[in-house]
Order: structure tokens, then sequence, then C-alpha cells
């Protein structure tokens, strides 16, 4: 579905005054001071200058969206504890989409059916979505041309979606690093990754829990879609699941390819039905202690009996950047 351009513009400068400051990670961070294991002054927080940034969905039991929420109808908690909202937001604004796709030898037919799949998505995009494409096997390749880190021209995309030849293994951890940190390059506040996989990881130079470290840290939901063969001795739908757990996305392991286009579909809608919270960290937790935070979000609203409410599960408090500085090894990277 498109929709008028300038309203999308005026939508999405709504959520970035909303927000107040710049988007790059679920901590936004601006200048803070807390003590150092030894020193005097103890941890202290403004609640102007530090946001985390929660990217949430809410069902009813039957599985259907519940729209008109306000933010009297939430409850944040972090660590158990009840934190207030400072700004919330269900408008429908810009999403930069990054499409990591498996383009190792065991995905050689089912590719076809992704890139209709993804071509299908875009197509659903708003005007001012962004996107961009990253395909891995043994290496981690950049979609899209040298010098264009998104595009909404379907041509673009079907080219970079089809770049390549599927062939070798599997670099899944490598290629989700690499999404997200392209992912700081994007203006749209709300960012998104969707990973297509037809196997466990066999061959990246990060490591899991790397790779879900960094996805703790950045601000991306991520959406999983398991295309597995059952004779698969690396296939591993349990770290995809982890995956979207962890960052408020959903796993998806359709039956049969012919299932694929109507899974691209459940995220289109489901990213376009999503609220925005923002929120302080909490001032009594210490950074050091707590580098950690679990998120826990409920919704109650009068005639539903229960709201199922997905978000992120946890995130960290030190800065994307940082952790993405001390990841042992980059991704290797070819054109």
């Amino acid at each position: 579905m498109r929709f008028d351009a300038h309203s999308l513009l005026s939508r999405r400068n709504a959520l970035q005054s909303l927000l107040a400051v710049p988007v790059g990670s679920v901590l936004l961070s601006g200048t803070r001071a807390f003590a150092r294991p030894g020193q005097e002054h103890p941890f202290t927080i403004s609640s102007t200058v530090q946001r985390v940034v929660l990217d949430i969905s809410v069902k009813n039991v039957a599985g259907g969206y519940v729209t008109g929420l306000n933010q009297n109808h939430f409850r944040v908690f972090e660590n158990g504890r009840l934190q207030p909202i400072l700004s919330f937001s269900s408008v429908d604004t810009p999403v930069t989409v990054g499409l990591i796709v498996d383009d190792s030898g065991s995905m050689r037919t089912k590719r076809p059916a992704v890139v209709t799949a993804g071509l299908a998505f875009a197509k659903e995009s708003n005007a001012q979505d962004q996107f961009f494409v990253v395909n891995f096997n043994n290496y981690v390749t950049p979609g899209l041309p040298p010098g264009l880190a998104f595009s909404d021209n379907l041509q673009q995309l079907r080219s970079a979606l089809y770049m390549g030849r599927p062939e070798g293994q599997t670099a899944l951890y490598d290629a989700v690093i690499f999404g997200l940190k392209h992912m700081v390059k994007a203006t749209n506040p709300k960012r998104t990754l969707i990973v297509v996989s037809d196997g466990g990881d066999n061959v990246s130079k990060a490591s899991q829990s790397e790779t879900l470290e960094l996805m703790r840290a950045s601000q991306a939901t991520v959406y999983t879609v398991g295309l597995f063969s059952q004779d698969d001795p690396d296939r591993n739908p349990g770290v995809l699941q982890k995956m979207s757990h962890l960052t408020g996305g959903e796993y998806f392991n359709p039956p049969l390819l012919s299932d694929v286009i109507p899974v691209f579909h459940k995220i289109a809608k489901d990213i376009r039905n999503r609220y925005t919270i923002v929120y302080a960290p909490d001032p009594k937790l210490d950074p050091v202690k707590y580098p950690q935070r679990s998120i826990k979000v409920t919704a109650t609203a009068p005639g539903y009996k229960k709201l199922i409410v997905r978000t992120r599960t946890s995130y960290s408090f030190r800065p994307f950047s940082q952790m993405l500085a001390e990841t042992a090894e980059p991704p290797a990277v070819r054109r």
C-alpha cells in the first residue's frame, strides 16, 4: 500500500520531534556521568539525555492487531521495576528495511521464491521507506551498487537479490552484524532486518553470542524466516527464534515455498501496525553492575480480556558503536 508522501513526511517529522534526539541504537545517548568502581560520585542520569526506544506490536487473543490504544493503556517494566513513559506514538512512520538473504548452495532452488517475496514486500511499502540487501554464503556481499546505501527502486532491489550464485556455506552471524552496522546510516526512525536462511551458521568469524549482544544494543527489530530442509545437518531454527524474540520481531517457518510470499505480507503488515514508546533507563540501577536490562511491556484496555504485547526483551546499556568496535573480527566482505 502506498501513501501520500507529504503526509508520510509530516508523520516522520512528528516522530523525530517526539524522540528529540538522534536515533542510532536502542539506547539513545547524550552527555551523562556515572562513577567507575572506586570513585566517590554515584551514578546520575538526566531524564533529558538518555532514552530507550521500543517498537511494539499488540494483538488480541484471536491474533488480530489492536489499534487505537494510547499511552495510558501501556506499562513498561525494566528489570521488574515500573518505569514512566516519556513519549508515545502510534503513527505509521517510514522504516528502513535490510533484507539479509542466505545465498549458500542449498538455497539454489529457493532463491526465486525469496526474490519474488522480497519484491512483493517492497511494493507494499510506504513511499519513504528505504531498503538495502545483504547476500551471504562464505562471504557477506552488499547487494546494491557501491556508493548506494539504500534504494526503493524495484529493479535495483531485484538485481541486488539475484546477485551472485547460490554456493558455499553459511556466514549467518557475519551477515547479520554487517546489516546492523549498515543500519547506522539510516535516516528513518524505525529500522527492521528480515533474515532469510535455510541452515545454521558454519563459517562466520563472529560468534553467536557476539551477534546477539550487538542485536541487544541495536535499535533494529528483526524478523526471521527459516527455509529448512529436514535432512540438513546444519539447520538451526533455535538461533533464528532467539534473534526475533530478543528484538521484538517474529520467527516464521513456512512449510512450503509457496508460503514465503504470504509470510512477507504478514511481516509488512506487522511493521505497519506498531506503537513506539520511549522511556528513560532506571536511574537507580548502576550501569556497571547492570549493563544489560530486561524489558517487559504490558497493555490493558476496556473490551479486551487479554492483550498480547511483543517488543524486545532486553537492551544493552553500552553504546552500539562501542560494542561493534569490540567485536572480535569484522565480517568478510566482497563484491
